[in-house]
Formats: C-alpha cells, structure tokens, sequence
C-alpha cells in the first residue's frame, strides 16, 4: 500500500525532505526548545529541593520568644571561637541565670494558678491550698493579729522569761514539743527517711540543726561580723516585739548566739564539710537587704503543705500529654545514642560494654510528675486533718502536723516506688542510684530549654544534653580508682588525665577557682553529655527532615544546637566555686565545647583558639 508520503499531493503538503534548508531550521528550534525545557525543569527541581530541604524560619510565638530571650541575654559582639560562654551568656548588664531564672518563672506560673478564682469541691486538696495561700497574702490580717498568735505559742511552751510569763516545764517535754507539734528543732534534727540501700526500710536520721547564723570563717571576718550585728539587732527587735524589756532582751540575745557558737564546736569540722562541698553559701548584707516578694514566700509555703494538689495543677497546664510525649521521645533518642556509644568504647571491654548496655535497658525513668503527687483523691484525704484559722499562725501549725503525720505514715506503708526529691515545679534532675531511676520534673521540660514547637536542635542541645549528663551518672563508679577490674585501666586513667590536664588548662574570670579533684566526675559528665545529644541530634537529622532554626538569628542547626546547649549553663560564678562538685559555668561552657571538633568545625573556628585546640581528650 505504502506509505502515507508515497500518496501523491501537492509540493505545499509534502514536508520538507531531510537535509533541505526547512527541515535544517526546524530542527534547530526543536532542539533549543527541548535545552530551554530542560534547564526550566532543573531550575524549578532546585528551587524545590532548597526551598523544602533547607532549614525554614520558625515563625511561631514560642520561636519568636526564644529567638528574643537568646539576644537578651547574650553578647554577640563577643567572638565565640574564644569566649563562647560571654557570647551565649554575657548580656550587656551582668550574666544571665538560667535555672534561677527558669525556677522564677514557675513559681510565678503557681501564683498565677493559686490567684486564678476558680470553684473547688468544699474540703478538697485545691480548696484548701487555694485558702492557705490567700491567708498568706492577707498581710492586713497578719498586722491585726499582732504578736498574739505568737504570744499564745510561748504560753503553751512554757512562756518566756523576758516577757514576765515564764513557767520552768520539764526540758525535753519542751524540746518534745517543739519537734512533735511546731515543727522545730533548735539543737539537732530528728526526721524520717528510707534507708539508701534496698528495701529502703525507713529509719530515723539524726542531724546537726540549722542554725540561723553561718559557721565564722576566717577569710571572711568582715562580712562574718556584719552578719553577727544584724542577727543580733533582729533578735532584739524580735524579743521587744514580743514585749519584752529592752535590757533583758539584749542579755537573753546574748546568751543565745553564746548557746550557738558553743554547739558549733559539735558539728563536723570545717575541712572535712569542705571535701564533701557541703558548705552554705555566703552572701554580703548588701544582697540580704533585697527581700523577697511576699507572694513568693506564700508560694513555696502552700508548695511545701500542699505538694500532691499545686503537683497536679503545674502539670496539667505546663506539661500536657503532647508536651510529655515529646520529651519522651528525645530522651529515647538520646538513651539510644548512648547504648550505640557505648559499644565503641576502647577502655570498656566486651564483657563491660554488655554490662553497661543492660543497666541503660533496665533504667527506669520519671518524667513530669511522681503518680503520687497526680493522684487528687489522694491528697482530698491527706487534708482532712488541716484546720485553717483562726489566724495564719495557726493555720501553719496544722498544715506543719498534718505534713509530719503523713511523712510517718508514708513510711509504714509498703513503697513499691521511688520516692521524688524534689517538686514537679523544680528544675532539679537527678539518678537515684539506689532506685536505679533518673527523674526529670516538668519544672525543668519548660522553655528555654525545651519545648515540642522548639527547631529540634534547641530541645537536643538544651534538654537532651542534661538527659544525657544525668544518665552518666550511672557509670561514675566505673570512672573511679579500682571502679571497673575488668576495663582496660590503662587507656581509662589516660584519658581521665588528659581530661584533668584539658580543664586545668583554661583561663578563669578573677576570683573564681575550682577544685579538679571534686569536679572531675561532673566534668566528665558534661563532655559526655554534650557528645552524646550531638549524637543522637546528628542522627535525628539525618532520618527525619524539615527541620527549622529561629528567624533573623544567623544560626545554623548546628550551631543553634551549641548555642542552646550553652543556654542552660548561664549563671554567675559563685563565691564557693571550689567547694562545689561542678566545674565554675565558663569551664562547664568551654569544657566540653572545645571537646567537640564539630563545635570548631561548624563556627569555622581557627585551628590552635581557645575553643578548637590542637589536640582533644576522648572518654565517653
């Protein structure tokens, strides 16, 4: 039949034969239409691949506070290859306190839910927390009373000699009552506690008392002495209020810090308080003179009567079951990470690296609130036995009884469960070695260091490096002398004393110090830690895209990651830095920072600065 072209037409129908003029320009317009096709397509698949694989803004309310609080309390001006921790932490006016400030903002979060009118069930925990923190508030009514409330509490003690009412009462009867019903304990105290080891039966532990006066140090005679006058003056202001006679009141005052300074010679001596960085904390009068709020007082008073109800009410408005799910899944990721690093070890040997894989496996871990403190039918019965009024005073003494029943009562029952240090609210983490449980309150999953809507780069720099600091803890014992037989001794004791020689190596601010031998576990715990959330944050990342980083911060996730891991250790150093089991904040900051050759790597950090030195230990 042939072809359709082999049918006769006209010279305009047929097409142009190949190789004529026509066909040649034909063909070039196809092919400069199908090169321009080509590069439109490659162009749009490479807008689409930056524009939805690169790190978006995080245009949130909570990214924008974030953002806001990081150049508040930073210094950008400060060069972060060699101070690191003034640019994170050194604002303009003073340095920022991380957890000080994060422990303020749930306290505040508490007046408000205390202040909040609500409706409550008649005789419930919330009612009557609810009652006693407004009856703190009242500071009208507290005036009114005036020393009467008090005055009655002397005449049941026996009254007082300097008041003309004083009836000699059989000494311990006294000193029974002031522990038993006031909560007192003016020579030792006496309280009940579980046992450190299992079954955690409970015992009575003894104690040195607390006395309202520090311990007299040398080094400090002069603000020692200013202390003294003030005690004293406050203690004569005390005894006229109460209406006593001025004379009187100042020899009985007397007597009293003579009383003191002489049970001081009792309590363990001052050298060995030192080793076990168990001293108190010295402050200047000038830092005395500011007090604080009146409804900060009353907060932690109803926290400390009321702990099960201002427990359940924290956690349903600041730590909802989307917030816990999400610090659960970084505190996976971050125990997955250290299993992982664990295998790779070179001081652990296969037999120590199994054992150290299954106490992560079988480690508990409590996250937000103790069930306990979340059960309101609880603490409705807990409560009966408070009688609020008919003055504050009063309303103290009951809740102070009711709270020493129930910590009796607690104790003789069975406790299947670890028994929290700490309040839901608090922003202290911990391991229990005993119970074999790590705990981390709700108080410390809040911004700045975490939050589900945070770039995950701040949730794992912040929060999943104290999760990973804490897990840690559970293999300190294997870091001390003799702690682990079975480890390859030699390359352990090399690389702690590469870390001890590390941190001895770095400038400190005037006036701080520290201590290598007390701070050494902590100090291996924070590089750990640090290396460990990379870890875990570099696989995250690698799995899972879409992740975004804090607007007009000129930040990479990355470095976003290192500047909120450095976030969290912001504070002023104190003056009893080297008595403390943790390294001053600089060296907590630069410590583990300098550690991390992706820390150098990703601030394109000179080779032989501060922070990217020649050579780095590796422990963990």
């Amino acid at each position: 039949m042939g072809t359709l072209w082999s049918q006769e037409s006209t010279p305009e129908e047929r097409p142009p034969v190949e190789g004529s003029r026509p066909w040649a320009v034909a063909r070039r317009v196809l092919t400069a239409i199908q090169v321009l096709g080509l590069l439109l397509c490659f162009s749009v698949l490479l807008f689409y691949i930056f524009q939805n694989c690169g790190p978006r803004p995080c245009e949130t309310s909570v990214c924008l506070d974030l953002r806001d609080h990081y150049l508040a309390s930073g210094n950008t001006s400060v060069a972060p290859c060699t101070d690191f921790f003034g640019f994170a932490c050194g604002r303009v006016k003073g340095t920022y306190n991380s957890f000080q400030e994060l422990a303020t903002k749930n306290k505040n979060r508490l007046r408000r839910i205390l202040e909040a009118r609500n409706s409550w069930y008649s005789g419930s925990g919330e009612e009557k927390a609810f009652q006693f923190y407004n009856s703190c508030m009242d500071t009208r009514a507290i005036e009114a009373a005036g020393t009467g409330p008090l005055r009655q509490v002397i005449e049941e003690l026996g009254g007082w000699r300097i008041s003309g009412n004083w009836t000699s009462l059989n000494f311990n009867r006294t000193l029974r009552l002031l522990m038993s019903q006031y909560g007192h304990f003016p020579f030792f105290r006496a309280y009940l506690g579980p046992h450190p080891a299992s079954p955690h039966t409970p015992v009575i532990q003894i104690d040195q008392p607390e006395f309202d006066v520090p311990l007299k140090q040398d080094q400090e005679q002069k603000t020692y002495a200013q202390i003294f006058r003030e005690y004293l003056t406050y203690l004569n202001q005390l005894g006229t209020l109460l209406g006593g006679d001025p004379n009187k009141v100042q020899e009985h005052a007397f007597r009293s810090l003579i009383i003191t300074s002489r049970l001081f010679q009792f309590l363990r001596p001052l050298e060995q308080r030192r080793a076990q960085g168990k001293l108190f904390q010295m402050v200047t009068i000038d830092q005395l003179k500011p007090a604080r709020p009146r409804w900060m007082k009353c907060v932690e008073k109803t926290g400390t009567f009321f702990e099960p109800t201002l427990a359940a009410l924290f956690v349903r408005e600041a730590f909802d079951p989307s917030t816990r799910s999400a610090a659960m899944e970084l505190f996976t990721a971050i125990r997955d990470a250290l299993i992982t690093r664990l295998r790779k070890l070179p001081w652990m040997n296969e037999e120590t690296q199994n054992m150290a894989q299954d106490k992560v496996a079988q480690l508990q871990v409590e996250m937000g609130a103790s069930e306990w403190a979340l059960k309101p039918e609880l603490a409705r019965q807990e409560y009966r036995d408070i009688q609020l009024g008919p003055n504050f005073l009063q309303s103290v003494l009951s809740c102070v009884r009711s709270l020493q029943a129930r910590i009796v009562q607690s104790f003789l029952q069975p406790c299947p469960q670890h028994r929290w240090k700490v309040s839901p609210w608090e922003v202290n983490a911990y391991y229990s070695i005993s119970d074999h449980v790590v705990v981390f309150p709700a108080g410390l999953l809040q911004p700045p260091f975490f939050h589900p809507g945070y770039p995950r780069a701040v949730n794992f720099g912040a929060a999943g490096s104290i999760m990973a600091h804490e897990l840690l803890h559970i293999f300190y014992q294997l870091l001390l002398p003799g702690g682990c037989p079975a480890c390859d001794t030699h390359a352990l004791q090399e690389a702690l004393l590469c870390l001890k020689r590390h941190y001895a190596a770095f400038p400190l601010p005037s006036g701080t110090s520290f201590n290598d031998s007390l701070t050494f576990l902590e100090n291996a715990a924070d590089v750990g830690g640090l290396a460990i959330a990379l870890q875990a944050y570099s696989k995250r990342l690698l799995w899972h895209r879409g992740e975004t980083v804090l607007p007009r911060l000129d930040l990479s996730p990355q470095q976003i990651f290192f500047r909120s891991y450095a976030q969290v250790m912001c504070r002023e150093p104190s003056p009893q830095e080297s008595y403390d089991t943790h390294s001053p904040p600089h060296l907590r900051v630069h410590g583990p920072l300098s550690s991390t050759p992706a820390f150098a790597r990703y601030f394109r950090c000179a080779r032989g600065t501060l922070l990217s030195p020649s050579s780095r230990c590796q422990l963990w």
